[in-house]
């Protein structure tokens, strides 16, 4: 079981990018996004995709992050620019239940100290978009790039043009 925690959604400013982790998330193989606060929005657009494109994919909402960490049977790892190398932790996260800390406002201190592993992907600011899927292709070895979700709509790859089949 793979799962993101979404920190830091603040609705009216970061419903685009908090859709992009969670298709991220999606796309390249974690099995849900818990996020912190109530947005229906991002649930039914994940949720949209998920049926045109298949997927077994979750949205959860809570209403704070420390319950989830604390209970959360397996590393918790909060991606950051400040922490471990990821090159140096990633083989040991392989194969266990994994929640993915990333946040969108300033991280509440507490959040480092509650993560099995602080790491940095990178050590200069850039997005927790890229951070994520970044850390999920580390993980995989670029193995869930060739994942089959057996929707009913598939893209097949073209030089040229969007080539979308239907079942």
């Amino acid at each position: 079981m793979l799962t993101v925690l979404r920190i830091g959604h603040r609705p009216q400013r970061d419903k685009r990018i908090t859709t992009h982790v969670a298709l991220v998330a999606r796309a390249f193989g974690a099995d849900g996004l818990v996020l912190v606060g109530d947005d229906p929005a991002i649930a039914s657009a994940v949720d949209g995709v998920a049926e045109r494109f298949g997927g077994d994919f979750q949205v959860t909402a809570v209403k704070g992050y420390r319950r989830s960490m604390k209970e959360w049977d397996g590393p918790v790892v909060h991606l950051t620019m400040y922490g471990e190398q990821l090159d140096d932790v990633v083989d040991s996260l392989r194969g266990k239940d994994v929640m993915i800390v990333v946040g969108a406002e300033k991280v509440p201190g507490d959040v480092y100290e509650l993560s099995d592993h602080n790491i940095a992907v990178g050590n200069q600011p850039h997005s927790e978009v890229a951070a994520l899927a970044v850390f999920l292709d580390r993980l995989f070895k670029g193995k869930e790039l060739e994942k089959d979700f057996d929707g009913p709509m598939k893209v097949v790859p073209s030089a040229r043009g969007k080539v979308v089949v239907e079942k």
